[in-house]
């Protein structure tokens, strides 16, 4: 643990203090860096002159700040296709119970497998919750039956059909 040592002036006090506390919380985004996500959630393809010309500052620093955001795994830039795109037209949010013993099992095998996009573990009437996507219902039934269905410690399945989308976006606000 690093110590904070006094000098004989404040300020070099503060400026220590400023230091470390940067140093303790470099995953945090500053204002900038909300700004470049905005910008770049509205358009992932702006290319770093256009968000700098914006901001009022240079292509360089948005370039470095894109980079240490990506290199920290705060932002990730991809292109990501819509379903529909591939001929997933239908979507599914599945609960799965399984015997706790088997959940890290399980939910490794539901990460290899194409359809699943989510797998999260939860706290509640399931154990895991996943979305998934598929060509059509057969896709669905054949999902759940030989895929989930074969898995050793699932013990119930409840599938959700989504039947309209009415909101599906990657943009929220950085707090």
């Amino acid at each position: 643990m690093a110590e904070l040592r006094t000098s004989s002036g404040p300020n070099e006090a503060t400026i220590q203090a400023e230091c470390l506390s940067s140093r303790n919380h470099s995953h945090l985004v500053d204002d900038i860096d909300r700004a470049i996500i905005k910008r770049l959630q509205k358009d992932g393809r702006a290319s770093n002159t256009e968000i700098g010309r914006e901001l009022g500052l240079t292509e360089t620093t948005i370039r470095k700040r894109v980079a240490r955001l990506v290199n920290e795994n705060l932002i990730s830039i991809v292109a990501v296709p819509t379903p529909q795109a591939i001929g997933l037209t239908t979507s599914a949010i599945i609960g799965i119970s399984v015997q706790l013993q088997h959940l890290h099992e399980v939910s490794d095998a539901l990460v290899s497998m194409p359809e699943v996009r989510y797998v999260g573990a939860s706290a509640g009437r399931y154990d895991l919750i996943i979305e998934a996507f598929f060509a059509d219902n057969e896709h669905v039934l054949e999902f759940v039956s030989r895929g989930l269905g074969s898995l050793p410690g699932v013990t119930a399945v409840e599938s959700s059909l989504i039947l309209k989308v009415a909101k599906f976006s990657y943009e929220w606000e950085i707090p």
